[in-house]
């Protein structure tokens, strides 16, 4: 095969969500409420915790990370879907397609670790509360922050590599909603079975090592609740975990049972990825602040100074 052969391909064209033939006016309204309830509840979470004082510690720092992730997550395939789904056809560029496979998967990964690090974070808190500061200390938030966005980088980048060094001469039609890696590959002109299995191994080994630290913090979290005598510092000490338990449930939930489907179907596939790029993104928000006075709070202060500058503004 000659070198002409293997460049013809400069754009995709993605099919779109398996099986929902028919469905696309629904579906558009159904995503379309979740993406812009995703952006808004992350963005006035996010502003919550920079504006008040009193939410400047270690677990909203990783939170106001978990935010931009999140909108980031969901604006990597969201906007694409909804532009097809709208009728306005499935073509991604070449280019388009590479770097919505890196974001996916650079993203991704960061929240992978960054669920970890927050169950780091409340293990510390709780196990250890005396020296919380100390640990959890500016620096050591910093470094954990920044190690996470950067290991995502190095994640996607090898993903990457692998999938788009590969020559793609013909078919071009990608059949899913977004540039996954294992529905790119079976377009590729080459074979593609080590690129597969590398991926495959990467991101299983990835989630199962995060879920392994996640489960481990959270079993020596709870054999130091078990310690407590009070009753009101037991529930205290698992109120400050809820909200962290039910996000990981949330994400790790619909991953174990794709994975205990011996042979997944593709709308099952494609409905699980769903719920983790627009649903979660969206819940995810909620899960922090309906039962944290604090955000609450920090969050009812954010709208009233909002309503009295209007108010001034109307006055002058």
């Amino acid at each position: 095969m000659n070198m002409t052969n293997h460049t013809m391909v400069t754009e995709f064209t993605l099919l779109g969500i398996p099986e929902t033939e028919g469905l696309e006016n629904v579906l558009l309204f159904l995503f379309s409420t979740l993406y812009v309830c995703a952006l808004l509840g992350n963005l006035l979470l996010l502003t919550a915790v920079t504006s008040s004082p009193r939410l400047h510690t270690p677990m909203y720092f990783f939170l106001s990370n978990l935010s931009i992730s999140d909108m980031g997550f969901c604006s990597t395939t969201a906007p694409k879907m909804l532009s097809y789904l709208s009728g306005r056809g499935g073509g991604i560029s070449f280019q388009g397609c590479v770097v919505q496979h890196f974001f996916y998967h650079c993203i991704g990964c960061v929240l992978c670790f960054l669920y970890t690090v927050m169950a780091y974070d409340r293990f510390v808190a709780i196990c250890f509360p005396l020296r919380y500061t100390i640990i959890m200390n500016h620096r050591v938030c910093c470094v954990l922050a920044t190690g996470t966005w950067m290991s995502g980088c190095v994640h996607a980048t090898i993903l990457t590599c692998l999938t788009f060094q590969l020559p793609y001469c013909g078919p071009s039609e990608v059949s899913y909603y977004f540039c996954d890696m294992p529905a790119v590959l079976l377009l590729a002109c080459e074979d593609s079975s080590l690129a597969q299995r590398v991926g495959f191994t990467n991101v299983g080994l990835l989630s199962l090592i995060c879920f392994f630290l996640i489960v481990v913090s959270y079993t020596r979290i709870g054999i130091s609740i078990s310690k407590i005598r009070s009753t009101e510092g037991r529930q205290r000490a698992f109120s400050t975990c809820s909200a962290h338990l039910t996000a990981i449930m949330c994400v790790y939930g619909p991953v174990i049972i794709i994975y205990l489907q011996p042979n997944p179907s593709p709308l099952l596939s494609a409905i699980i990825q769903i719920f983790n790029n627009l649903v979660t993104p969206t819940i995810n928000p909620l899960i922090y602040s309906l039962r944290n006075k604090d955000v609450k709070a920090a969050l009812r202060h954010v709208f009233l100074k909002r309503c009295l500058s209007l108010e001034v503004n109307e006055n002058i």
